[in-house]
C-alpha cells in the first residue's frame, strides 16, 4: 500500500534538530531530498505548524502559531493557559488530519523561564495517538 500523505524531510531547528545539524530539506544518502511518509510527515506537519509566526507564510499570512506571543511573559498559569490555547487553535484550524486530544503546559522543573508544552494527539486516518512535547523559552522563544 503506497502512503497516503508524503513530504519533504525538514529538520526544524527549534524542535528536532541538533545543534550541528544543518536545518532545513533533509538530504538523503543518494543525494536526493529525503522524505517522510504517512504519520511521519503529519508529526512534521505538526512542528512546522508550531513554529511558524503567523505572517511567515507569504501566500497564507494566517496561518501558524501564536506561542511567539509569549516570549517574554511571566511563566505562571495564566501563561500556560495561553500556550494550551494558541497551540490548541493552530491545531485545530490547520491540521485536520490530526484530532486533538489533550494539550498542556507547565514549568520546566530544570529551567525556570522554560514552559514545556505536551499536545496529545491521534491521527484520523490511522487512529495512530502519539505525542508532541515543544518548549517555549520565555526569554528567547520556541525552543525544543
Amino acid at each position: 500500500m503506497s502512503p497516503q500523505t508524503r513530504g519533504w524531510r525538514f529538520r526544524v531547528p527549534a524542535y528536532d534538530a541538533p545543534e550541528d545539524a544543518p536545518i532545513g530539506l533533509v538530504v538523503d544518502p543518494a543525494g536526493g531530498i529525503d522524505t517522510v511518509s504517512d504519520d511521519e510527515a503529519i508529526r512534521q506537519s505538526l512542528l512546522l505548524l508550531i513554529s511558524t509566526r503567523p505572517g511567515e507564510r507569504v501566500m497564507r499570512p494566517e496561518y501558524g502559531c501564536d506561542l511567539y506571543r509569549l516570549v517574554f511573559s511571566p511563566n505562571d498559569d495564566t501563561t500556560a493557559g495561553l500556550a494550551i490555547h494558541f497551540v490548541r487553535q493552530a491545531v485545530e484550524r490547520w491540521e485536520p488530519r490530526v484530532e486533538v486530544i489533550r494539550v498542556d503546559a507547565n514549568r520546566d522543573p530544570d529551567e525556570e523561564t522554560r514552559l514545556a508544552i505536551v499536545l496529545d494527539y491521534r491521527v484520523r486516518a490511522t487512529l495512530r495517538a502519539d505525542t508532541l512535547v515543544v518548549g517555549v523559552d520565555l526569554q528567547e522563544g520556541v525552543q525544543p
